[in-house]
């Protein structure tokens, strides 16, 4: 199905639900088409925990900087 811009924003949600069930929707200005509206597939399933054991991260990490904290806030003594 083409379909012009014009008539695309008044009918999104339906060509939402044609593309996700498979349907072919194509968007068009001036009847030159632009871009095909297709349904989000995943890549790949993602993993947890992919770097555990490959990274450490300190003890400290959560404690303020005093010289961070003067570059963000100024001096405040």
């Amino acid at each position: 199905m083409i379909i012009n811009v014009s008539e695309a924003k008044a009918k999104l949600s339906k060509l939402i639900d044609m593309a996700y069930n498979g349907e072919e929707v194509i968007i068009a200005k001036n009847n030159l088409p632009l871009v095909k509206l297709v349904a989000h597939k995943p890549e790949a399933k993602r993993k947890l925990g992919i770097f555990k054991g490959k990274i450490e991260i300190p003890d400290d990490f959560l404690e303020e900087d005093d010289e961070i904290n003067a570059m963000f806030y100024g001096d405040q003594s």
